[in-house]
């Protein structure tokens, strides 16, 4: 492709038929570069060569993976009261260049100090004040620790003094006791990422059941890989219970306050996350102990109780108990027996009193004096003599059965005048 006889003048200008050679953009920022002004920046060596006059070392953010080179004279590096020493956290003051050949940006450093003692506690604690106001520190956060785990992982130093503590002093309470071991740096600038690293695999193993974190004393330079933020969200964000193991009782890393559990060495720590086989088993055998006397007294006692019971004269002569109140049951019975047959007899005569009533009060009582009913056919009660007419058929009930009669007139006649072919004629029911 040929180069455009005029090239765009900003880099939103560029097209694909129109683009920036390397060399323009390579200069381009070259120049914005050096138009920056000189900075003061933070970071941690991570490398450091000495030449003759001049120094080169690697800065790196003690956060996150990211670092630059930095060049700076010989004679600057010897003014520091102390030798500068790879791991040692500085602030620089430097300007950026840019080299258009290799397309490289470094700085170029004109002052060089260390970060005092006295900074970090400042930086530490106005971290440790934020964390408690979001609540990472709260006893409610906690997680319990398992009381035999299945397994342990630790994360630990290589070939250190702590994972050694915490392995021994672990299988001597337990001896079974099973780890998963990461072995990573513990100090230095890969400290953070290697242990976020591990704890995550551990966290994600579907068998480790706690988590330690141990590393022996140290300078507050070396231990604050375990005051940084990554680390302590990360180990808020497990899943699995984790313990802290990091320096002596003096040493207090903000990871102590961020763990389900601190303990104040690693061998502390071999004793916390398994119980002691021995203290159990005389444990247990003190509680078979007891329950065989508690056994014993509760059947002492019920034994007695029932020697007691068998001891009373009523279980001797049983009957003794209701003799004094035979008499008494005898005289009960008799007025209960006499009082009910005063009521029978009473009442009896009730119900014969009742039976002549309802005799009397009876319409076949009044049939049996010779009285008679007369009803028409449909059953209506003939109750005059305007209630029939001449030549109806009429029903006549008397005391023993009925009969049919045929009228023949309303008006009053004598029983000679009757036809003879009606007196006494019967009809079936």
């Amino acid at each position: 492709m040929s180069t455009p006889a005029r090239l765009p003048e900003k880099a939103a200008d560029t097209t694909a038929e129109s683009p920036w050679p390397v060399r323009v953009l390579s200069l381009k920022i070259a120049d914005y570069v050096h138009r920056m002004s000189p900075l003061w920046v933070e970071g941690q060596v991570v490398q450091l060569q000495r030449r003759a006059n001049t120094a080169y070392l690697t800065l790196r953010d003690p956060e996150v993976d990211m670092s630059m080179s930095v060049t700076i004279s010989v004679h600057a590096l010897n003014a520091l009261p102390t030798p500068l020493l790879e791991g040692a956290r500085v602030v620089l003051q430097a300007k950026p260049t840019y080299w258009t050949r290799r397309g490289t940006l470094q700085l170029d450093a004109r002052q060089i100090r260390p970060v005092g003692v006295g900074d970090l506690l400042v930086r530490i604690e106005i971290l440790k004040q934020r964390l408690a106001a979001e609540g990472l520190f709260d006893s409610r956060r906690k997680k319990p620790l398992p009381f035999l785990p299945r397994l342990v992982g630790l994360v630990t130093g290589r070939a250190s003094a702590a994972e050694h503590d915490v392995v021994e002093n672990a299988r001597r309470r337990w001896p079974t006791v099973r780890f998963e071991i990461r072995q990573v740096a513990v100090q230095g600038s890969h400290a953070v990422t290697e242990v976020v690293a591990a704890l995550a695999e551990l966290d994600a193993h579907p068998e480790v059941d706690v988590i330690v974190i141990a590393r022996g004393g140290g300078a507050l330079e070396e231990l604050l890989p375990f005051s940084n933020e990554t680390l302590l969200r990360a180990v808020d964000a497990a899943h699995t219970p984790v313990v802290s193991a990091v320096g002596h009782d003096v040493d207090t890393p903000l990871l102590d306050f961020v763990a389900d559990r601190r303990a104040s060495t690693p061998t502390d720590a071999g004793k916390a996350i398994v119980p002691d086989a021995n203290g159990e088993a005389a444990n247990t055998a003190a509680l078979r102990a007891r329950a065989r006397r508690a056994l014993a007294s509760r059947l002492d006692t019920e034994r007695r109780v029932l020697v007691a019971h068998y001891s009373r004269a009523v279980m001797t002569d049983p009957l003794a108990l209701i003799a004094p109140h035979r008499q008494q049951i005898a005289t009960l019975l008799k007025r209960a027996t006499e009082r009910l047959g005063t009521r029978l007899s009473h009442e009896s005569d009730r119900i014969k009193h009742l039976g002549t009533q309802v005799r009397l009060l009876s319409p076949q009582s009044t049939l049996d004096r010779g009285y008679a009913v007369v009803t028409h056919a449909d059953g209506r009660v003939v109750r005059g003599r305007d209630d029939v007419h001449p030549e109806e058929l009429l029903r006549v009930l008397v005391s023993r059965g009925d009969f049919g009669v045929q009228v023949v007139g309303n008006d009053a006649v004598q029983a000679d005048d009757l036809p003879r072919d009606h007196v006494g004629t019967e009809t079936q029911p």
